[in-house]
């Protein structure tokens, strides 16, 4: 678990907030579930902007729709070796979506989590040697 300052800050760090989207569906946004949350991303985003401008909206978070599958675990779906085993641990697309072992992945192979965080949990996503083989070199490349 992370606070939601933290995840401002993994928010900010992952994308270009200066690119404007090319439609609403891609744009940069936060949203907060109460006054606090809207504070501090208010002052996150007023951070930023000291070097130019902002294209993230901030908004109440109102209604959650899951983005289209192949947007789910995407940088994870670029990996091969990793997807048939998913695939045959998660036979269901729902279940992939669904799945904390692929989010976890997802994450170390979009550049998130260092390797010791990795060799914590490695162990738990059921791998074959193969795969823990990979995962580790990508992340120890970092």
């Amino acid at each position: 678990m992370i606070s939601y300052a933290q995840l401002l800050d993994v928010f900010w760090g992952a994308h270009n907030p200066r690119a404007p989207s090319f439609s609403r569906q891609y744009r940069s946004a936060i949203f907060f579930h109460d006054g606090e949350q809207q504070r501090l991303a208010e002052e996150s985003k007023k951070r930023q902007q000291k070097d130019g401008r902002i294209y993230t909206d901030i908004e109440p978070l109102s209604e959650f729709y899951l983005a289209e599958d192949y947007h789910q675990k995407y940088y994870l779906r670029g990996v091969g070796l990793l997807m048939e085993e998913m695939k045959a641990m998660y036979p269901q697309e729902r279940q992939f979506v669904d799945s904390t072992t692929a989010a976890r992945l997802n994450g170390y192979v979009g550049g998130f989590g260092t390797l010791e965080q990795l060799e914590g949990e490695l162990e738990s996503f059921g791998l074959s040697e193969q795969a823990e083989k990979y995962i580790r070199e990508r992340v120890s490349r970092r």
